[in-house]
C-alpha cells in the first residue's frame, strides 16, 4: 500500500464467534496490499470510532483473504464485534516485524499462547505445518482460562491429530467434560518433549505470563536469545510517529511487535505510571 497513513476501505466476508468476547471476521484484501510476515498486524479504522492495532491471524500463503481475531474490550473492537458479512471497514497495513521463522529452521519450534495471544502465532503454525521437514520438531503450548476460551475449537482438533505437531493445552478452571490438565502454561513445558538446546521459543500472551514462560524456558536451558516475544500494547499509528507505543529505546509498532526477549526484558520489569 502506497500511503502507510491512509486507510483502505475492505468488505468484511465473514464473521465467527469463538468465545464470549472474542470473535474471527475476514476481510478482502484491498488493491496493493501485497502478503504479509506472520507475526505483522494491521490498524483497523471505523469513522468516528478511531484505530486499533490487530494482528494478522490467518495464513500468509493466502492472498484472498485477511483474518483478524479481536477481543472486545475497548471502543473500537466493541464496534467491530457488531459488524457482520458486507459491512465496510479501513484498513491500514502491514506493520511492525514478523516471528523469526528463518531462525528456528533446523531446529526445534516451540509456541506458547497464552489466550487471545495464539491469533497471532497462528500464522506461524500454518506455515511451520505447510512445511514441516523444516524444523525438527513443532510443539504448541496453550493456556486459558477455561476450555471455553480456547480459540480456534475445530482447528484445534485438526491440529491435535496432526502428526507433524506436539499439542498440550492447560486451563485455570475446568469443566465438567474438559480431559486436559489444569493449571498454569509453564506446568506443560516439563510434560512438552523438547530438546532445550535446539530449541527456539515464540511466546505470545499477557505480559506476565511472558516473564513466567522465559524464566521457566531459561531454567531448562533455553537460551535467552532464541526466546521472542511479540508486544501489542499501546500501539495507536503503526509507524512510530504518534510515540504512543514507545518503550525504552524502541517503538514496538516499527522495532517490534515481535522481539527477541533479552532486548525488552528490562523494560518488561519497570512499572508503568
Amino acid at each position: 500500500m502506497k500511503d502507510p497513513l491512509l486507510p483502505h476501505l475492505v468488505e468484511m466476508q465473514s464473521w465467527q464467534q469463538e468465545s464470549e468476547l472474542v470473535f474471527t471476521f475476514q476481510v478482502a484484501p484491498p488493491e496493493g496490499y501485497g502478503s504479509f510476515r506472520a507475526g505483522q498486524f494491521n490498524m483497523l479504522y471505523l469513522p468516528g470510532m478511531g484505530e486499533s492495532a490487530i494482528s494478522i491471524s490467518g495464513d500468509p500463503a493466502d492472498r484472498n483473504h485477511l483474518t483478524h481475531t479481536v477481543r472486545a474490550v475497548g471502543n473500537v473492537t466493541r464496534a467491530l464485534h457488531t459488524l457482520r458479512p458486507f459491512a465496510r471497514v479501513g484498513l491500514r497495513g502491514p506493520f511492525g516485524r514478523g516471528w523469526p521463522l528463518a531462525a528456528a529452521e533446523g531446529r526445534e519450534l516451540l509456541l506458547m499462547a497464552g489466550g487471545i495471544g495464539l491469533a497471532p502465532l497462528r500464522p506461524v503454525l500454518f506455515q511451520a505445518l505447510a512445511a514441516p521437514e523444516r524444523y525438527q520438531r513443532v510443539t504448541l503450548l496453550l493456556g486459558a482460562r477455561s476450555p471455553e476460551e480456547l480459540l480456534y475449537s475445530e482447528q484445534l482438533l485438526r491440529w491435535k491429530s496432526d502428526a507433524g505437531l506436539q499439542l498440550l493445552a492447560t486451563v485455570d478452571v475446568a469443566s465438567a467434560a474438559w480431559r486436559g490438565d489444569v493449571g498454569v502454561i509453564t506446568d506443560l513445558v516439563q510434560r512438552a518433549a523438547i530438546n532445550p538446546q535446539q530449541t527456539v521459543a515464540m511466546v505470545c500472551g499477557p505480559e506476565i505470563m511472558l516473564r513466567f514462560c522465559a524464566r521457566r524456558l531459561r531454567e531448562i536451558g533455553v537460551a535467552s536469545d532464541a526466546i521472542h516475544v511479540s508486544l501489542e500494547r499501546h500501539m495507536q499509528c503503526g509507524t512510530g510517529f504518534c510515540g504512543h507505543c514507545q518503550l525504552g529505546p524502541y517503538f514496538l509498532c516499527k522495532d517490534g511487535p515481535v522481539f527477541a526477549y533479552p532486548d525488552v526484558e528490562p523494560y518488561l520489569m519497570t512499572q508503568e505510571f
